[in-house]
């Protein structure tokens, strides 16, 4: 900032699209205050009949009905939009850790641009005003394409990129290589014609997000992220997760992490369960917690062929590990919990193991840098925080065969 502004506290405005993009929105506010808390805590606005949000409102209703200050223009505020996707649990997690926010100082504002009877556009032009007066703004999913079509809209000279799992991985690759911002379990080949029709967002959201020209770039990150050139990394230790809950019971025995490596079309379904089923076997797993966007009728059918105990979180992986009760012992296939659990049960005495995904299970879909993305996941665990690696019992030889 320069001028009148120099100096002055940022209004920053956040996008989150899912409740782990929030929660790490939550640990960024904890990091900036220094760890203090809002003494103004603010309330959910909700989106109209239309999914549209009045962003320049001067209050509203929370959820329970309270009358609240949108808080959208004071300087050093920090108002978070939530655009959530359409899967009930995502909803659901996503509705809990609004409330957290809210808990925490920060004014929530809930748009429904996925199911609106008006469609997106008119959730667009109801966020453009706070987009232009916002002086930092902060993404949780840079990949997004809703949120790609409202950067043109900021005026922004601060960006902050917060965790989005492993995808801040390689948002942060591809930024530093100049290339499009295509997330790494899609495959490779022609694009379609949506992606020819939102070429033009995408290739700005690249240049907005890659630092010079007066605007900053700081990514928020847990994982072992390098730096794109002229941007900074600061890292997410976590440190608000451990401060507002836990420290956790911990009970005997192994808990099984799940993955949605099956519904993006990664990992071959048979293969994935006929691997969680001799894993829990050997592991002496109980209970498995299940990732928000995995399928209900794949969960059927694992609880019938394992007897595992199906756990649908309520909140976002790190949280209910450490509210606890937690195994001592959790097996996690290569994902964003490898790189966030260790941080999170520090000093509990919980042992997280990394499980390896063998090519074979790999489908036809699956991209080329698939299996080298996961590996280098389970590689830098290893590093990082000294992780264990969880054998799989089962070859190539037993594991059903893969059907197109």
């Amino acid at each position: 900032m320069t001028g009148a502004d120099a100096g002055a506290p940022a209004r920053t405005l956040a996008l989150v699209e899912s409740p782990v993009q929030l929660l790490n929105l939550l640990e960024w506010a904890h990091a900036e205050r220094g760890g203090t808390q809002l003494a103004d805590p603010r309330g959910i606005v909700e989106a109209d009949a239309h999914g549209f949000v009045d962003a320049d409102a001067s209050g509203g209703t929370d959820a329970s009905g309270d009358a609240v200050g949108s808080g959208d223009d004071a300087p050093g505020a920090c108002t978070v939009v939530v655009l959530p996707p359409r899967d009930p649990m995502s909803r659901g997690q996503l509705r809990r850790m609004a409330e957290l926010a809210r808990d925490e100082g920060l004014a929530v504002r809930w748009c429904e641009p996925r199911t609106a009877s008006a469609g997106p556009l008119r959730t667009l032009a109801g966020l453009a005003p706070s987009l232009m007066r916002a002086s930092r703004l902060v993404l949780g999913d840079p990949f997004s394409r809703f949120v790609q079509a409202l950067l043109p809209f900021s005026r922004a000279r601060e960006l902050v990129v917060i965790d989005d799992g492993t995808a801040t991985m390689e948002f942060a690759t591809l930024i530093a290589e100049g290339r499009r911002l295509v997330r790494w379990h899609r495959a490779g080949g022609s694009r379609g014609p949506r992606d020819l029709a939102f070429a033009a967002f995408a290739a700005h959201a690249r240049r907005r997000l890659t630092a010079g020209r007066g605007t900053g770039i700081e990514l928020f990150s847990a994982m072992p992220v390098t730096a794109p050139p002229g941007a900074v990394v600061r890292p997410n230790r976590l440190e608000w997760t451990r401060a507002r809950f836990g420290p956790p019971k911990v009970r005997d025995g192994a808990d099984l992490i799940g993955t949605s490596l099956v519904e993006t079309g990664v990992v071959d379904h048979d293969r994935y369960l006929a691997a969680v089923a001799a894993i829990a076997e050997q592991g002496g797993a109980t209970r498995y917690f299940a990732h928000r966007r995995e399928r209900e009728d794949k969960l059927r059918e694992l609880s019938r062929r394992t007897g595992l105990e199906i756990v649908r979180p309520d909140l976002p992986l790190e949280l209910v590990a450490r509210r606890g009760p937690i195994g001592s012992r959790l097996l996690s296939f290569p994902s964003t919990v490898v790189h966030t659990l260790p941080l999170a049960l520090a000093g509990t005495g919980v042992r997280v193991d990394v499980l390896e995904v063998d090519p074979s299970w790999l489908t036809g879909h699956a991209s080329p840098r698939a299996h080298g993305f996961l590996s280098g996941i389970t590689q830098a665990a290893r590093s990082r925080h000294g992780l264990g690696t969880a054998r799989n019992p089962l070859t190539n030889s037993i594991l059903p065969a893969v059907t197109s």
